[in-house]
């Protein structure tokens, strides 16, 4: 198989696990708690990148870590998944899955303005034009959701959502630092400090981890959310020689997510959702494809 070819079937595989983890949230949060899901998907998701160190035989690597990279994975590790999943799992408690879900894909405009400000550079006038689109989409699903199909919604959640949009776009900024480092171990170290944290706050955190139900949906939620697709999206970037649409086509997930929630979970899809989930991504790839346009430019 050409490398190009895998590099498509890895991003097929990352896609489809994205895509099947709304309804899975949703599940898995009628048979535990929040705390509960995030603590026993994290372990879960800390054992398949220990698995996927020792297979490709990168536990070496450590002895190579300075301690302020350590420190760095340990600050990280409490971004994601300690802060940002407790978060993201008690917004999708409070929200229809159709709403959490393209709230938080409003991150990588979050992500630009972060950007803009912790590098002190001005944001390109034409960025703007996806920004608006995007924010426009949200308002749509978080406001409009109300005003046109009638449903009330949590504003906890609405917020918990977009909190947790911010934080992942967090995340991303401060793993930057950790650039020169192998991703997968990376990712190992992040989720093993995570996972010591929720431990540790099981001291003062009550948990109840006996229903079987709510094992198998952690699991679940640990190996497509928090694992599989991160492993296979990273070797499909090493594979590929068109990032960007490796980059795109994990844009599908959403709609295809859209698709599961209404045949898993029974959720009415409302027209604002679709319409709002579409001007989001639309802003977003616009985005995109002016920044290239103006780097052609430029080049010329």
């Amino acid at each position: 198989m050409k490398e190009n070819n895998k590099a498509l079937l890895f991003t097929a595989i990352a896609v489809a696990s994205w895509s099947t983890v709304a309804s899975a949230f949703k599940i898995g949060l009628r048979y535990y708690g929040y705390f509960e899901l995030i603590l026993a998907s994290a372990v879960t998701a800390m054992l398949i990148f220990a698995g996927v160190v020792t297979f490709q035989k990168k536990w070496p690597l450590l002895r190579r870590l300075t301690l302020k990279e350590l420190g760095s994975y340990a600050f990280t590790g409490l971004l994601n998944p300690a802060i940002y999943y407790l978060i993201l799992f008690k917004s999708y408690d409070l929200l229809p899955a159709q709403i959490a879900q393209p709230i938080n894909y409003f991150w990588p405009i979050l992500l630009a303005l972060l950007l803009a400000v912790i590098e002190k550079k001005p944001i390109p006038l034409f960025k703007f034009i996806g920004m608006t689109i995007s924010f426009g989409g949200v308002v749509l699903i978080s406001v409009g959701t109300e005003g046109i199909a009638g449903v009330e919604l949590s504003k906890p959640g609405i917020l918990l959502a977009f909190f947790s949009a911010f934080l992942w776009a967090s995340f991303w900024i401060v793993n930057r630092r950790n650039k020169n480092v192998d991703s997968i171990l990376g990712l190992f170290l992040s989720f093993m400090f995570g996972s010591v944290y929720l431990s540790l706050a099981t001291l003062v955190v009550p948990v109840s981890m006996g229903s079987l139900q709510g094992v198998l949906s952690a699991i679940y939620v640990g190996l497509f959310e928090m694992a599989v697709p991160f492993i296979f999206f990273a070797l499909a970037l090493q594979k590929t020689t068109n990032p960007a649409l490796t980059n795109q086509l994990c844009y599908l997930s959403p709609f295809i997510s859209l698709f599961l929630i209404h045949a898993v979970l029974g959720e009415t899809i409302y027209f604002t959702t679709y319409v709002g989930l579409l001007l989001i991504v639309s802003g977003i790839l616009l985005n995109e494809y002016l920044s290239k346009r103006r780097l052609v430019f430029k080049k010329k």
